[in-house]
């Protein structure tokens, strides 16, 4: 044998002590994170089954290895269900929880019927099957982090096939009963491949769910607290870009917004502000950007768009919420909206350039009455 078993165990059992600790550690500062309470959960069972087989290793028993099975098929369930969560949101205890119990029941039987190499089998297998889960998860979620996911997946298949290849090095050498701990060119593997891709699925992991929380904060930074619309900084990060032709502007603004406020109270103007942040969402593209640049001001940059469709659209937004009726303890509550364009045809044009005439538009609409939609005299020229 050219690697020390018992040294393989101990570095195994303190890589994952490392990441579990860590794992608990993040969880507990925010709370939120519940995957990675599961993870730590499931690395302190795993940890609990490598002592065992630490045991067996050095004292063979049938009583042990069975012991260390079980907590290892139940610690691998607890690692798939905190990837499930992470993945997808939601943890799949129902399958995790039927798993671990099949996979238990089979392995305890066998060992029960004195066939514990049967047992050890079943359950190297059953390790298996859970790795290959977890690399299924990550590889359904990559689009959020193509390359960490990918490789994450990669680790899981490999340390997958060195468990379930112990299974069938013990089954092609017909160890149906074990009268030691397993020995053979499979357990060597396996026992490289436990360290190496356990160590990098935790690390991988833990990086993934960094950079998770990081674009989550970005995110935030980005949007208006109140509407979930992005702010005038998302909206705005470079003014002075040249916008492409065809890139249409929608100015709109509540009109007397003010006297909402003083007469219903500001919590009845921001019920209004949410009511038509919605509107603008349901009216707009995909590709669209709106915004809330401030107050009762919006802002909705349409590419590949032209006056008539850009008008078409605030003009819709503007019936809509002069048609919302919201009650409230002061009585009810009837809002118009103004709306200036203006729309890139011919020539480079800033975004800034393209801003200012949408709202000298969105000024001109405010003086002619307001509840209108006014076009930028320089977009009807151009």
């Amino acid at each position: 044998m050219f690697l020390d078993q018992l040294s393989v165990l101990v570095a195994i059992g303190f890589s994952g002590a490392s990441l579990g600790i860590t794992f608990l550690t993040m969880w507990a500062i925010g709370r939120s994170e519940k995957h990675l309470l599961i993870w730590s959960i499931g690395l302190a069972t795993i940890i609990a089954g490598v002592v065992l087989f630490g045991i067996v290793v050095e004292h063979y028993s049938a009583g042990a290895l069975l012991a260390s099975f079980l907590l290892l098929i139940a610690g691998f369930g607890f690692l798939y269900a905190g990837c499930a969560r992470f993945c997808t949101g939601h943890a799949n205890w129902v399958s995790a929880i039927v798993l671990v119990a099949i996979s238990a029941v089979l392995t305890s039987a066998a060992f029960a019927l004195g066939y514990s190499g049967i047992g050890a089998m079943i359950g190297n297998v059953a390790i298996g099957v859970f790795l290959i889960l977890i690399a299924r998860d990550y590889w359904l979620a990559r689009a959020e982090a193509p390359t960490l996911m990918t490789v994450n997946a990669i680790c899981c298949v490999a340390t997958a096939a060195s468990f379930i290849a112990c299974g069938f090095a013990l089954a092609e050498q017909g160890q149906l009963v074990l009268t030691s701990r397993p020995s053979n060119w499979a357990e060597q593997v396996n026992s490289i491949m436990a360290i190496i891709g356990l160590t990098g699925i935790g690390a991988l992991s833990l990086t993934l769910n960094q950079m998770r929380i990081a674009n989550s904060h970005k995110s935030d930074a980005m949007k208006d607290a109140l509407t979930g619309l992005l702010n005038r900084r998302a909206l705005l990060d470079n003014p002075a870009e040249i916008a492409p032709a065809g890139t249409a502007v929608v100015m709109m603004d509540l009109d007397y917004f003010k006297s909402i406020n003083d007469r219903f109270g500001h919590h009845s103007g921001d019920r209004i502000l949410k009511v038509f942040a919605e509107l603008i969402r349901e009216n707009v593209r995909t590709n669209d950007l709106a915004a809330r640049l401030g107050g009762e001001e919006f802002c909705v940059i349409m590419p590949d768009s032209t006056s008539a469709s850009a008008a078409a659209v605030a003009d819709r937004i503007r019936s809509q919420i002069e048609a919302t009726v919201i009650q409230t303890a002061r009585g009810p509550i009837r809002s118009t909206v103004s709306a200036g364009i203006a729309v890139r045809s011919n020539g480079p044009e800033t975004l800034q350039s393209l801003l200012n005439k949408a709202d000298a538009a969105l000024y001109e609409a405010k003086a002619s009455g307001r509840n209108r939609v006014q076009i930028s005299d320089f977009s009807l020229v151009a």
